[in-house]
């Protein structure tokens, strides 16, 4: 998918709020039990993201990429959503299964100014 992000910081997990602790202190990711955040190109170009999911399939991201986060998030209500961290743009996608899954991000420019992103998602037991 192609998202527009108005805000420089893109958000991948809950559809409920971001912790307002949640803060990039300038690391490429951050998260917290149900959101990871992403610093992206904000208002300049199209984000590209790819969404997968892992039936234990070993599903890799881009070589090119650098993973930035690989971690667990707690799904209450089994959707995932992508999108700015205004909630101005949104992608929201019901994954169904567990309500933790392990996620794992990877970007095209870990530095902080990313362009693409290959999500993973894989059912927790």
């Amino acid at each position: 998918m192609d998202l527009y992000v108005n805000h420089p910081i893109m958000a991948l997990g809950s559809p409920d709020w971001i912790r307002e602790d949640l803060e990039l202190r300038g690391a490429p990711a951050a998260s917290s039990d149900t959101h990871v955040i992403v610093r992206v190109q904000a208002q300049t170009v199209l984000i590209k993201v790819r969404l997968f999911q892992d039936y234990g399939d070993a599903i890799a991201s881009d070589p090119s990429f650098t993973t930035v986060f690989d971690g667990s998030l707690y799904l209450a209500d089994r959707r995932f959503v992508i999108g700015d961290v205004l909630g101005e743009s949104r992608f929201v996608k019901h994954i169904g299964g567990p309500l933790r899954w392990r996620v794992r991000v990877a970007v095209d420019d870990p530095k902080g100014y990313a362009r693409a992103a290959d999500v993973v998602l894989s059912a927790e037991e």
